[in-house]
């Protein structure tokens, strides 16, 4: 085997390996800690309902978290109940907080899906949702999840 083809595998070898670390050193990250701040309606279209959703953004790790875009997806007992999308651009900065508004969509069809999921709810039960979404920008997209249960309410009493 000639030099020139033994440096060639030996550099090849080397930015894998180099690539290989980059990439781990990506994922080190802390999760975003997300909660619904406020959420105001929007005029809708027809049978539908909208929301614009305040998210608060909490970073905890050391470096700023810059988006080009978010979407949402929210279910109810396990049933999707809203969507939405923004082509908002912003910055969270490290060790930082942001507001985000988001513009929600809930459709007819879903509207009725929860009504009848909640026609056999009973009072005090516990309801679950989970909120999942991705802020966009650069190579790679910020996933979040959040996720709790909610009481259903007990009849009001005279």
């Amino acid at each position: 085997m000639s030099s020139s083809s033994i440096s060639l595998r030996y550099l090849t070898g080397l930015c894998l390996v180099l690539l290989l670390a980059g990439c781990s050193s990506l994922s080190s990250r802390d999760p975003l800690n997300i909660d619904v701040a406020g959420i105001e309606p929007l005029p809708g279209q027809g049978m539908e309902m909208r929301f614009n959703l305040t998210l608060r953004v909490q970073n905890p790790n050391d470096s700023a978290i810059d988006y080009d875009g978010i979407a949402l997806e929210m279910e109810i007992n396990d049933q999707p109940l809203a969507t939405g999308v923004s082509d908002q651009k912003g910055q969270v900065p490290r060790f930082g907080e942001s507001l985000i508004k988001v513009p929600l969509t809930i459709s007819a069809y879903s509207i009725l899906r929860q009504a009848m999921g909640a026609s056999t709810l009973q009072p005090g039960q516990e309801i679950g949702y989970e909120l999942r979404g991705k802020l966009g920008g650069g190579l790679f997209a910020e996933r979040f999840t959040a996720s709790g249960k909610l009481d259903w309410p007990q009849p009001a009493r005279p």
